[in-house]
């Protein structure tokens, strides 16, 4: 799939699916390819790969058909655009609460190069634009996913008048930090925790938005739950973690059948 047509999928309910990707080498760029996947999602708000790694990555799973969506730092349509310009197929906006956050992300996925007043004016009225210049950046823009992290409880409140905003292709749930802004921090099983998914899953839905949540704990059944109820923007663990857990279960299995058991340390944490 190209941006363009993950974002008709978002829109027409149809499910994407990716995993987060982190490391920069060419054998997981290459393993990463037929495994299923119609996009890698790469972070830079807890992952500190570099602007030249960032973009190396995106042109290599470009080359391979695997459209990378990235988070920036910080909701700030300035990164947006240095990702997008290094090869990006989407942004992915953290943390957002506010529709003025929505608002500098479509206008970077959706109206870039345009900038300052210029910009404001297109987003306050499309129609003001030029033909030659709307058709312009329609291509340009045409393959670009804007995406907004819904992370906290004052998120939740303004969900419906952030996903009004026009250009909006898709809410991704993070999980951590949506658990402790509601005060059961990691607590993923709690009913506090998945009523909050459900309802952010619906409205999403009922405004003809993707939804979405990174699943990198718990199993694939609660995982095939959230889909069943509405998530239709897959993010499926991540490179480190499935490489972590498969070879810790085969060093277990090896150290049982040798009588070499000891014990492991805990599960590292991953946000």
């Amino acid at each position: 799939m190209n941006g363009q047509q993950i974002r008709q999928a978002l829109h027409a309910g149809d499910r994407v699916y990716g995993t987060l990707a982190s490391a920069p080498a060419t054998l997981w760029v290459n393993m990463n390819k037929g495994n299923g996947l119609d996009f890698v999602f790469i972070d830079t708000e807890h992952i500190p790969n570099d602007r030249q790694t960032l973009s190396w990555m995106c042109q290599a799973y470009q080359a391979i058909d695997l459209p990378p969506i990235v988070r920036v730092p910080n909701p700030d349509p300035y990164e947006a655009c240095k990702v997008l310009d290094g090869g990006a197929s989407g942004v992915i906006f953290p943390y957002v609460e506010e529709v003025s956050q929505i608002r500098d992300l479509v206008g970077a996925c959706r109206y870039r190069p345009l900038k300052g007043t210029r910009l404001q004016q297109a987003l306050d009225d499309p129609e003001s634009l030029e033909p030659e210049l709307a058709a312009y950046l329609a291509e340009r823009n045409a393959h670009s996913i804007a995406v907004a992290n819904i992370e906290s409880v004052p998120a939740i409140e303004n969900l419906d008048a952030l996903l009004a905003v026009d250009g909006l292709d898709a809410v991704l749930i993070g999980p951590h930090d949506l658990s402790c802004s509601l005060g059961i921090p990691e607590e993923y099983e709690h009913p506090s925790f998945d009523e909050a998914v459900r309802t952010i899953f619906t409205a999403a839905r009922k405004a003809g938005k993707g939804a979405g949540i990174h699943f990198f704990s718990g199993g694939i059944a609660q995982e095939i739950d959230f889909l069943q109820a509405g998530a239709n923007l897959v993010v499926h663990g991540a490179d480190v973690l499935i490489y972590k857990h498969a070879l810790s279960q085969d060093i277990t299995t090896l150290r049982k059948a040798t009588g070499d058991e000891r014990q492991t340390g805990s599960e590292d944490a991953i946000i």
